[in-house]
């Protein structure tokens, strides 16, 4: 039987607009101009494993609490669920198959976001930003993902939206579906599948010798 492991922002809900909106405002009150691929460096990615890489000498804990106060400003992107998946996450979950969540966000972020698309109750674990001491595209989340449920890597596929998450899928000897919700389809192409959402995905998957 196989496994199922979803990224979160970008794969499950539409949210990276509105991450990378708050990033941006941190680094422009932090005296930075911050282009696309600076801000972008932050997609998939721990805040806390990107901020020491653009201000080493900065307080990694108290800018993560200041871009963690900016979610109460008016004006910043919405936040949507990636069309098919809460339907995805449920047909799994019905099949038997195992099912859990890696996440650079922290747990509570989470547990919030899968309680909008109402499929908290059958994620069976969530890796989240506290729970590795090195975020994607290390692979050590997703690694902790399959031990917990019991599994063997190899039988896991991922579902990811971002460079770093495919990577760290990859480097754990996973199958990984790239979701283009963030990327365009040619950078995804070290993927083993790319779909444009969650909406036509099967499960079992049948793009994917996967038996």
């Amino acid at each position: 039987m196989r496994t199922a492991l979803f990224d979160l922002d970008g794969t499950l809900v539409n949210t990276e607009r509105r991450s990378l909106a708050m990033w941006r405002l941190l680094l422009e009150n932090h005296g930075f101009e911050p282009d696309e691929t600076l801000v972008r460096r932050f997609m998939g990615r721990r805040g806390r494993d990107v901020l020491p890489e653009i201000m080493p000498d900065g307080d990694v804990t108290a800018l993560l609490a200041e871009v963690f106060s900016y979610d109460e400003l008016p004006g910043l992107p919405g936040i949507e669920p990636v069309p098919g998946a809460a339907e995805l996450v449920r047909r799994i979950a019905g099949s038997g198959s195992p099912l859990g969540l890696v996440t650079s966000a922290h747990r509570a972020w989470a547990l919030e976001r899968l309680a909008a698309l109402q499929v908290a109750e059958l994620v069976r674990t969530i890796v989240s930003a506290e729970d590795v001491v090195v975020g994607k595209p290390d692979p050590s989340g997703y690694l902790a993902a399959a031990d917990r449920l019991g599994v063997d890597p190899v039988t896991c596929v991922v579902f990811e939206d971002s460079l770093a998450g495919i990577a760290a899928a990859k480097a754990a000897g996973m199958t990984c579906v790239a979701v283009a919700t963030t990327h365009d389809e040619t950078e995804l192409s070290h993927a083993d599948l790319v779909v444009p959402d969650l909406s036509g995905v099967d499960w079992p998957l049948t793009d994917l010798r996967l038996v």
